[in-house]
């Protein structure tokens, strides 16, 4: 199949193809006429690297996976390096839902916070003033 064929079956563009085949991903084969062709192992390739990126993987990081899909296994993430990628990869995650779950405890501190505050303000007190200038009405 040609380019064009290959973009539309993996949901992608011919302009990503081409970088997939500048960045070693995709392999460049080109016909006697001089047009890339691809075959059904090339469309699994790119199904592969669109996965992982659609889980946060960097491209670079899809290159395990479709080592090993090249060197002939039946999927992309049974090789150790593969592996290794996954392993990384939790580990970042990990890591970010850490940072995200502190953020969630502070922001649910300052909204407890506040809500006590507006609670606490005296009905009929000065009128608020807007930051941007002027009263509010």
């Amino acid at each position: 199949m040609r380019i064009g064929e290959l973009a539309a079956r993996a949901g992608t563009t011919t302009r990503a193809l081409r970088y997939y085949e500048s960045r070693g991903l995709l392999p460049a084969r080109r016909d006697e006429h001089g047009y890339r062709t691809y075959d059904e192992r090339d469309l699994k390739l790119l199904e592969q690297i669109r996965t992982l990126q659609d889980f946060g993987f960097e491209l670079e990081e899809t290159r395990p996976f479709v080592e090993c899909l090249r060197a002939g296994h039946p999927e992309g993430d049974v090789c150790p390096a593969s592996l290794a990628v996954y392993r990384r990869k939790l580990t970042e995650l990990d890591a970010l839902i850490g940072e995200l779950t502190a953020v969630r405890e502070t922001v649910a501190r300052q909204l407890a916070r506040a809500e006590l505050a507006a609670e606490a303000e005296v009905p009929g007190g000065p009128e608020p003033v807007c930051e941007l200038g002027g009263r509010q009405r």
